[in-house]
């Protein structure tokens, strides 16, 4: 290690791009995993966080150690500027977890939720009311992230008029986990419940 920072020293372009390219790296890594730890993957973001840490002490330290050389302070910035556009791209790319679509239907003409099972979603159909009295049909759907962008083009092909929003699913418990004496209830916070009486 040593040896390789003495011979980056000697060459400033190639030190400026190894500082760019592990920012990068490190930032990137770092988006990830403060996402993994949202949807709750715990051993996941601790490796990869391992690696992230491990990754800004050896940029970090270079351009605090030669704070004279302005170029370094500039890939360095750089490279923290890229690692987010990256990051946030390779999670996009991944799309892990879930996320839950909620549709809201005034259409008489269509039975929204049916045409939907028949492309192999499960939907959970409510009856509501709109301000003006107005009935209308609420429709829940948990679906993979990686799936949601085609059930919202089908949405939209089936139904123009439908309103729909999304939002990430931290944990999806069945009604079975949850009434289990065998498993923890884990809240959606920090805090452990513990096993049910």
């Amino acid at each position: 290690m040593t040896e390789l920072l003495a011979f980056l020293h000697q060459h400033p372009a190639l030190l400026c791009a190894a500082i760019f390219f592990a920012r990068l790296t490190d930032v990137s890594l770092g988006t990830l995993r403060t996402l993994m730890v949202f949807r709750g993957y715990r051993a996941l973001s601790a490796l990869v966080g391992f690696f992230e840490v491990l990754l800004w002490i050896v940029a970090a330290s270079q351009v605090i150690t030669h704070l004279d050389q302005w170029h370094l302070a500039v890939a360095y910035a750089g490279g923290f500027a890229a690692g987010n556009y990256v990051g946030i791209t390779l999670e996009a790319k991944l799309a892990m977890g879930r996320e839950l679509v909620r549709v809201v239907t005034d259409n008489p003409d269509i039975c929204l939720a049916e045409a939907l099972r028949a492309h192999d979603y499960s939907v959970i159909e409510l009856a509501a009311r709109f301000d003006d009295g107005k009935d209308v049909e609420i429709l829940l759907i948990s679906e993979s992230r990686k799936r949601v962008p085609a059930l919202c083009q089908l949405i939209a092909q089936l139904d123009p008029k439908a309103f729909y929003t999304t939002s990430d699913i931290k944990k999806q418990f069945h009604v079975a986990q949850l009434l289990s004496d065998e498993k923890p209830l884990i809240n959606a916070g920090w805090r452990v419940i513990g096993k049910r009486k």
